[in-house]
């Protein structure tokens, strides 16, 4: 898949034999795949009406491959995708390539991070995108297709398949990783709308974020008890975010944010108390971590061993979202720290 506009199985090929094709040059992530027949691009590129399909969407590192939105419709057929899911593709796409992504380090570090998509908007209902039980699990074509079909985009036009991915475990997010915020049950204003969108825009938010880890606390009620128990999991030793910061994400259960907004606290309220809670001591952290050295801020006094460090800059660089089921559990996503920062992208639709 490297030339311009990349020959596209034809209709009459076999499910298997297309498959093995694909799967022996390395254009898979291992699963089967929807064979990209010409019939099937064409009905994807529909999903973006008024656009050339040699229209130059992204240029990828490291093999700096060009990403036209013929390519990356392939890559959305082959992934499973409705037409409709094209512009959050595309969307995703344009974030990541956004400087402070840092996708060229991205595609080939050994860090564990997978590009966490996060939609906002009324596109989440129109698509279903599953913001809501098992987000993260299996179940929701939308979300499965939109994370795979970015993957792709990533190894099949960027380069970064086996042998130049050095991600020494990898996890999950790298098959496919797009959630969207449960709105309706966010107590305070959207992703989206504090990074400065409207509420009627639909948004996808990136970030490059290890896996989902469960915090659960079914016992306290109490706003700063709450946050204690978030501390604790999110400023452990050896997360990335506490040797070079960077914006890691709280997905914070529906109950959670219940209780801690209905004690009168606000989202901001949230971030400071982590901010001031979620650190370890400089005296901890000064021997280890990160070969090429850690990048404290500015606030850390090195000289002495009790000064905290936190698990970002400011309070602000903490995204906060409010997803998921019933029950006691929040979910905490460390990221790769200040080498590879969020970024959000308005996601175009049709008026």
């Amino acid at each position: 898949m490297t030339a311009e506009n990349p020959p596209v199985a034809e209709s009459h090929e076999s499910y298997d034999r297309v498959n093995d094709y694909f799967y022996e040059r390395g254009w898979t992530d291992g699963l089967p795949i929807v064979p990209p027949t010409e019939e099937r691009v064409q009905a994807m590129l529909a999903g973006m009406p008024g656009h050339d399909a040699d229209e130059l969407i992204s240029v990828i590192p490291p093999k700096m491959g060009r990403a036209t939105l013929w390519q990356i419709a392939v890559n959305a057929v082959m992934a499973g995708c409705r037409p409709e899911y094209l512009p959050v593709v595309v969307a995703a796409l344009q974030a990541v390539s956004e400087p402070q992504y840092g996708l060229a380090h991205r595609q080939t570090t050994t860090h564990a991070g997978a590009p966490l998509i996060i939609v906002n908007g009324p596109i989440v209902a129109r698509l279903k995108i599953n913001c809501g039980t098992g987000l993260f699990g299996p179940g929701w074509r939308a979300n499965a297709t939109i994370g795979r079909a970015l993957r792709l985009v990533l190894v099949n036009i960027g380069g970064a398949g086996p042998g130049v991915d050095f991600s020494q475990t990898g996890h999950p997010g790298k098959y496919t990783y797009c959630i969207a915020e449960y709105e309706k049950a966010n107590p305070w204003e959207p992703l989206h709308v504090e990074r400065g969108f409207e509420p009627g825009q639909s948004v996808v938010t990136v970030v490059n974020a290890e896996a989902p880890h469960s915090m659960t606390e079914n016992i306290q009620t109490d706003p700063r008890e709450i946050m204690r128990t978030f501390a604790s999991s999110m400023a452990t030793l050896g997360v990335n975010n506490l040797y070079s910061q960077g914006h890691p994400v709280l997905v914070m259960g529906i109950e959670h944010a219940r209780h801690v907004a209905s004690a009168g606290w606000s989202k901001q309220d949230v971030k400071q108390a982590l901010f001031e809670l979620a650190r370890q001591p400089w005296g901890l952290m000064k021997n280890r971590g990160k070969s090429k050295g850690p990048r404290f801020p500015e606030c850390v006094d090195r000289s002495d061993d009790n000064s905290m460090v936190p698990i970002v800059c400011e309070a602000d660089d903490l995204i906060v979202i409010v997803a998921g089921g019933a029950g006691g559990k929040s979910m905490f996503l460390p990221t790769a720290g200040g080498q590879s920062l969020s970024v959000s992208r308005l996601i175009e639709t049709r008026q």
